[in-house]
């Protein structure tokens, strides 16, 4: 049996790393190595839990660091636990320092790499997670591609072999733990929250949140908004509206709730009950699509064109400065929506 080693460390890759499990576990040798990049329980053991993924074989522990930093610590412990384990095959997923770290000790130690969402890009070549997108795919055996967009990228940039069509694995996910009604309104009430009354919202990344400016114009924007908004913290953003002293401004806000970071099943039945989402998330934008929520996305651009294509996507400043946010359904069209799992499982196997 081959072993194939799957590389993860943040939240869009444990959310992932089900439907792949699932797929793969009882045909493979299975190696979970988790590097650490997110390692409190709401941004990581919490999706263990509610995922039922099974036991992690080597958790890095790198925690917190600075881009290069963090990358070299993950390197470092997973060329340990490569040159140990020998796995045939190293699989990454999405876009995170994790990847980039994950397919780099791949390729050092000659090591057949899959690359999960590949050929997704944006205009953006100095966001952190484009070059980690972009690094991935040179070096990758194994393409596996979410749209037919990211396969007209890599084509685009002379990828000639190992390129699958193969659809978004989060689709899988959303499709698997879609959460009842039942659920739904037990979380409604949990957060005092009406259906089709609030926005979810959630911004995280680095290059955003780092930025004491961001977060100025972002709270002189929220005040602009009228519905009720809905706003789980990551700590990193927290952390950050505390160090600008501009928590207890966005906590006072009377349109704004706060919360904790959520669970995946939590988060999928407030996007799925929201008006719908404002975010800096390449995974929230899509889950909101997938329940017919147009999502407006703190950032220039988004690597998911096709959903910018649909107007299910619109990128927008973070002053919130449009004249009006339009919150009518957002439609794609189905043929959108593929089943990845087992295309992934099936391009894997035509290596390994």
């Amino acid at each position: 049996m081959k072993k194939i080693a799957v590389v993860v460390g943040a939240r869009p890759q444990f959310i992932k790393l089900a439907p792949l499990v699932e797929v793969l576990s009882d045909k493979v040798d299975l190696l979970l190595v988790h590097t650490g990049q997110h390692y409190d329980f709401e941004m990581s053991d919490i999706f263990f839990d509610q995922l039922n993924l099974p036991k992690i074989d080597y958790h890095l522990g790198v925690g917190s660091a600075g881009q290069s930093t963090q990358t070299g610590k993950m390197m470092v412990g997973l060329e340990e636990v490569f040159r140990k384990e020998s796995p045939d095959m190293v699989v990454v997923i999405g876009d995170t320092n994790s990847t980039l770290a994950g397919t780099l000790a791949a390729a050092q130690n000659f090591i057949p790499l899959t690359h999960i969402e590949a050929g997704l890009r944006s205009k953006n070549n100095h966001m952190p997670e484009q070059i980690n997108r972009i690094v991935a795919d040179r070096l990758s055996d194994i393409l596996c591609c979410p749209t037919e967009g990211s396969v007209s990228n890599l084509k685009a940039e002379g990828q000639t072999s190992g390129i699958f069509l193969t659809g978004d694995i989060l689709y899988d996910l959303v499709a698997r733990i879609n959460p009842s009604d039942e659920f739904t309104d037990s979380i409604l009430k949990k957060y005092d929250l009406a259906k089709g009354e609030y926005i979810f919202m959630t911004t995280h990344r680095a290059e955003n949140v780092d930025n004491p400016d961001y977060l100025k114009s972002l709270v002189l924007g929220l005040k602009k908004i009228k519905q009720k908004i809905f706003l789980p913290l990551h700590p990193r953003t927290e952390k950050n509206l505390k160090r600008s002293q501009l928590y207890e401004t966005i906590t006072d806000l009377p349109g704004i709730q706060i919360s904790k970071p959520i669970g995946i099943v939590e988060s999928l039945a407030l996007t799925k009950s929201s008006l719908g989402v404002i975010t800096d998330s390449g995974g929230l934008q899509r889950e909101a699509a997938y329940f017919g929520k147009r999502a407006y996305i703190l950032r220039d651009e988004t690597e998911w064109q096709e959903l910018s294509q649909y107007g299910a996507v619109i990128c927008i400043d973070s002053n919130l400065d449009k004249k009006s946010l339009a919150w009518d359904s957002a439609v794609v069209p189905s043929e959108y929506f593929k089943s990845a799992s087992k295309n992934i499982a099936d391009a894997i196997f035509s290596m390994a």
